[in-house]
């Protein structure tokens, strides 16, 4: 029997942010069966693109960074993030994996060099988002 992860506590409103800009949700979640371990990654979506039709594919790993210590969330963050563009690169390698972080996170934490290396090394795009205006300010690829 499969257990369904808990969704994060900004899940609706990243996902209400992506559906303000365009995208349609095609899986919530988006689940990968690696034959010995379902997989889960939180959002898939699509965006169309009129006048080409080819469709760009995202997914979005949502994190809140709401537990006391943030340098803990961060690892378990970037450990999950490359598990699941591993497991994604296998399913369907044309979706490309965003982190979605909290906008004060953003600033406050992912300011310091050490956190921007981590980021930059292993290839993380993030997107940012403000749960004040429950929108997406930020892309960074």
């Amino acid at each position: 029997m499969m257990t369904m992860p808990a969704k994060d506590v900004f899940h609706e409103l990243v996902k209400t942010a992506l559906e303000h800009e365009g995208w349609i949700i095609t899986h919530d979640p988006y689940h990968i069966d690696l034959g010995f371990v379902d997989f889960y990654i939180d959002l898939g979506a699509e965006r169309l693109i009129a006048a080409t039709r080819d469709g760009e594919k995202i997914a979005v790993e949502i994190k809140t960074f709401l537990a006391p210590s943030t340098i803990s969330e961060f690892h378990a963050a970037v450990g999950q993030f490359i598990n699941s563009r591993i497991a994604l690169e296998d399913e369907e390698a044309d979706r490309r994996l965003y982190l979605a972080v909290p906008l004060d996170i953003h600033k406050r934490f992912f300011k310091y060099p050490f956190i921007q290396t981590v980021i930059r090394r292993n290839q993380i795009p993030l997107l940012v988002y403000s749960t004040e205006k429950q929108e997406i300010v930020q892309w960074i690829n």
